[in-house]
């Protein structure tokens, strides 16, 4: 495990992700798994009436990265888009392998700044932005049919 990557910043952030679980009522869920590295995520939405995520409920078994990933969707995911979600995880793949510039489309998410370098781990970096865009566009989509 290499220190640097594994940083404090990093450890800190997965650990507060700790107590944090499911909705227990959900508009919809995703399921994003890592073929990588076998790291999971499980999101649940509940969108508001202005169909932004109005609840968020993970579940993370992932490596210390995809936790802190996780725990950073969590505390800043409530109140995005499925479309913002989208632009998120789109601009997390693209940063991650090595697109110059700022890392300003995530609070928090330049943490994640010795990642890049690493590319096995950028799968469970995307896990959590991936499954709450997921979850979203499901949620999104489920209300466009109850109003058709």
């Amino acid at each position: 495990m290499s220190s640097h990557l594994y940083n404090r910043d990093i450890l800190r952030l997965a650990a507060s992700l700790a107590g944090q679980g499911r909705l227990d009522r959900a508009d919809a869920s995703a399921d994003r798994r890592s073929p990588t590295c076998g790291s999971r995520v499980i999101a649940d939405v509940s969108l508001d009436d202005r169909g932004r995520i109005g609840a968020l409920g993970l579940e993370a078994r992932a490596c210390a990265l995809g936790q802190a990933s996780a725990a950073l969707v969590h505390a800043h995911g409530t109140g995005k888009t499925a479309e913002e979600m989208r632009a998120a995880a789109d601009a997390l793949r693209v940063w991650l392998a090595g697109a110059e510039g700022e890392a300003n489309f995530w609070p928090g998410v330049a943490v994640f700044e010795a990642a890049r370098g690493y590319p096995a781990r950028h799968p469970s970096i995307l896990l959590a932005f991936e499954a709450v865009r997921d979850a979203a566009e499901a949620a999104r989509a489920a209300r466009k049919g109850e109003a058709a």
